[in-house]
């Protein structure tokens, strides 16, 4: 998993959930990647993602914004290396992802916040500020 540089706390956090690895986006993780997932909204990751792949490795924008992606060298994308976005993923996805997720096991940590207070969690998360995933509720 890769972190803002000097965000010790994230990657110990990942590593107490199960990563194998953790470390600063600037940084190549001890091993080629099979597969990078983005989900900050920084071009600049997609070629340093590539970078840490293997052949036949594919980095997955998964944001639904991104700034734009610089220009790379094309040894970055040789070796049949492939770089795809994420639109959007239907309920039935969903129901999928949960219908494995037990077998994986996915471990998650959340923070939860009421939906009008929407605007903090998503101050805190510009800020580097949240413990966990923010999740936000409605009551009925």
């Amino acid at each position: 998993m890769f972190t803002r540089p000097g965000d010790m706390k994230t990657q110990q956090s990942a590593k107490a959930l199960g990563a194998k690895w953790a470390g600063a986006s600037d940084e190549m993780p001890p091993q080629k990647l099979d597969a990078a997932i983005i989900f900050a909204p920084i071009g600049p990751l997609v070629p340093m993602a590539l970078r840490a792949l293997a052949k036949g490795g594919i980095v997955v924008c998964g944001g639904i914004h991104m700034t734009d992606i610089p220009s790379f060298p094309y040894a970055d994308l040789w070796e049949e290396r492939v770089i795809t976005s994420v639109a959007n993923l239907t309920r039935r996805d969903g129901d999928e992802f949960f219908e494995i997720a037990p077998r994986v096991p996915v471990r998650t940590r959340t923070e939860t916040f009421p939906l009008d207070q929407a605007n903090t969690a998503l101050d805190r998360f510009r800020a580097g500020k949240l413990s966990a995933t923010a999740v936000l509720t409605i009551s009925e």
